[in-house]
């Protein structure tokens, strides 16, 4: 004997359809900006506190200027450190986003300093410049 498909079967399966059509662009996607950071010349990373930041240069005001940041420690014998950092919701939005990089030692003191533009999909790669005083 053949079964009749009912409404509700008929409904449950398009709103199931609809759903991962709408979510399958959107979990293809990542939330994170990837990217390396390098010293220049390609020398190790000297010892400190590697500050790294997403920042819109587009927006005047320096509060909110930042719109992620992380905080790493550099042992000083690695020559490249990878980093991930949440992107905002709309990345694409502003073509003046950039990852800002800073490399102090514990006291504070600025020993290098790199940025690079961010671009939609791919990996940012930074090139710490020593700060000379």
């Amino acid at each position: 004997m053949k079964r009749m498909t009912d409404r509700r079967t008929v409904l449950m399966s398009a709103g199931a359809a609809a759903v991962a059509v709408a979510a399958g662009p959107a979990a293809a996607q990542s939330t994170d900006i990837r990217g390396t950071v390098t010293f220049e010349g390609g020398k190790a990373i000297p010892e400190g506190f590697l500050e790294i930041y997403l920042e819109d240069t587009g927006i005047e005001d320096n509060a909110r200027r930042r719109l992620a940041k992380t905080r790493v420690e550099s042992d000083g014998g690695s020559r490249a450190i990878e980093f991930a950092l949440s992107a905002p919701a709309s990345p694409t939005a502003s073509p003046t986003l950039q990852i800002v990089a800073r490399l102090e030692r514990a006291d504070g003191w600025l020993l290098a300093r790199g940025s690079a533009q961010v671009e939609a999909g791919a990996a940012v790669n930074v090139t710490l410049n020593a700060v000379m005083y």
